[in-house]
């Protein structure tokens, strides 16, 4: 029992640092719309396999959608619940049709690999935004979520994905205790989104700086605005 109670207060604290109750622009399905909606039959045709986190629902001149999000647990240590691998999924609802039109997903580093080795991968939707950020008439989900290793987040990677009329581009992280042991890689497609989205990163970005779940390389602001895809501490 005491297990238990520790177990929700740790998701408690969790929920509070990473995650949000509200995003603009969407939606958050109650856990009765969502097993009304996601049953067993339409989950199995969507490919949807790991327990759902959460589920956006939004719409725009395009139609409407849900943002579908999983994680998947597979261990508990130190009372915390960790997560072995996470999906996602954009689905587009066409009448009583449902398709996938993006999904992305990701899974911890083992001991083996060439970076080190991480316990635990989820969903930062305290960063998330589901808005139209360029006032075109679309939603613009900017999807972000981290991982956490020997050191907790302060060795994690980050990765922030953002998908403008439905092609992705991201900036990938990996924080560090040291200071040659961060370096953030950003694709080249970023630097073709409108103005305004852009901006808008950099400033989720300054804000995972403030709230110590991030630590980009000195002088990140100034090189993305000169449109630097690699940036590391020298």
């Amino acid at each position: 029992m005491r297990t238990i109670i520790k177990i929700l207060i740790f998701n408690l604290i969790f929920i509070s640092l990473y995650s949000q109750t509200e995003t603009a622009g969407a939606k958050i399905l109650s856990e009765n719309e969502v097993n009304e909606i996601f049953t067993h039959s339409l989950k199995t045709d969507l490919g949807i396999k790991f327990p759902i986190f959460r589920i956006y629902n939004y719409t725009d001149i395009s139609g409407e959608y849900f943002i579908v999000l999983t994680e998947n647990y597979y261990k508990t240590e130190n009372n915390n619940p960790l997560n072995d691998s996470i999906t996602g999924f954009c689905i587009k609802k066409n009448k009583s049709d449902y398709s996938i039109v993006w999904q992305l997903k990701d899974f911890i580093l083992n001991e083996n690999s060439a970076k080190s080795s991480e316990n635990s991968i989820w969903f930062w939707t305290k960063y998330f935004d589901l808005k139209d950020i360029d006032n075109d008439g679309l939603i613009d989900p900017i999807i972000i979520y981290g991982t956490s290793g020997l050191n907790g987040t302060d060795d994690g990677r980050i990765k922030i994905l953002v998908y403008y009329k439905n092609n992705k581009c991201g900036i990938r992280h990996q924080n560090g205790i040291l200071d040659f042991q961060r370096n953030t890689k950003i694709d080249k497609d970023y630097y073709n989104l409108p103005i305004k989205i852009q901006k808008h990163v950099r400033g989720v970005m300054e804000k995972m700086n403030e709230n110590k779940h991030a630590i980009f390389p000195y002088g990140y602001n100034e090189n993305m605005a000169a449109k630097k895809t690699y940036l590391e501490e020298k």
